[in-house]
């Protein structure tokens, strides 16, 4: 009954803070992207990058205060391998909530680059988000079906075009490219649907990073292997950090180095497609055992 009451309690107050919080970085970063819009120069755009990914960072600085405040959190972070703020890092997460983008922008903040992160084309109409998002110069993604490509032919590769074009910006200063490749937050009901071979993730989408990869491998430092985990909290970890009852975060960082034999043409070449999905499943194989392991076996 107290927990239930102290909720209720914190729950407006801490979502009032965030919501300022994100507003007001938010509000900042869209200015100065309209002003690159608006004076598309190489010297503006140099310019005003560090700042943007400095609100970036700020925001999720000052959101995991937040949390820290409210919540009786423990963050168990580890990281194998050494990070620079100097380097290119492609980073995969699995997806769990919302928060995740939160916890990982913290992350970046005092040890590599700031993210740039893969996002859903709905993504844009998201009050604040999305045009923050824009103005930080985060790719949008439109993922067709198989049924909607064949109904619609001329749709096809459009959104490796838009991967191509992204990564052509992240090329020109050290970035950490985020790509949650299992395209969606994981729920049980996902993870029936898709028939997941994987205890604790949903299948992953190889055509995206295979494409980041082939634009942008020779610049990549390593990649960055990221395992997430809300073991307190499993079923609405956002909802229960706002309501002030976050127990443990988990973070697993792993730093691995950028093989050639991960690079090639995934869309023109069969054997490499498949040896690409077989390291990328072999990846998650891993991934999901850690998960398993920390979560005691189960």
């Amino acid at each position: 009954m107290l927990s239930v009451m102290r909720g209720l309690l914190v729950f407006p107050l801490h979502l009032s803070l965030q919501l300022i919080n994100l507003s007001f970085w938010a509000i900042l970063i869209i200015c100065l992207g309209l002003l690159k819009f608006l004076l598309p120069f190489p010297p503006i755009s140099r310019a005003l990058n560090p700042m943007l990914d400095f609100m970036l960072c700020a925001f999720g600085v000052i959101s995991v205060r937040l949390i820290r405040l409210f919540n009786p959190v423990e963050f168990d972070i580890q990281i194998d391998g050494e990070l620079s703020k100097k380097h290119w890092y492609l980073m995969m997460p699995n997806h769990l909530s919302w928060l995740d983008i939160i916890l990982l922008v913290d992350f970046a903040a005092d040890k590599i680059p700031a993210p740039k992160f893969f996002l859903k084309k709905e993504l844009i109409w998201l009050p604040f988000v999305g045009l923050g998002a824009w103005a930080l110069d985060m790719p949008f993604m439109q993922r067709y079906s198989r049924e909607f490509i064949e109904k619609n032919p001329h749709l096809k590769g459009k959104d490796i075009q838009t991967t191509k074009r992204s990564c052509e910006k992240f090329r020109t200063c050290p970035t950490t490219v985020i790509n949650f490749v299992e395209g969606s937050r994981f729920t049980p009901q996902k993870h029936q649907l898709r028939n997941s071979p994987f205890s604790h993730l949903l299948p992953p989408k190889a055509g995206g990073i295979a494409f980041t990869l082939a634009a942008m491998g020779e610049l990549f430092t390593g990649i960055l292997d990221v395992t997430l985990m809300y073991p307190d909290n499993a079923n609405k970890p956002m909802l229960d950090m706002l309501a002030g009852r976050l127990g443990r975060v988990i973070l697993r960082a792993n730093v691995t180095p950028v093989q050639p034999d991960i690079i090639g043409d995934y869309f023109n070449d069969e054997g490499f497609k498949t040896d690409f999905q077989s390291w990328l499943n072999s990846q998650w194989a891993n991934k999901d055992l850690q998960i398993k392991q920390l979560s005691g076996g189960k």
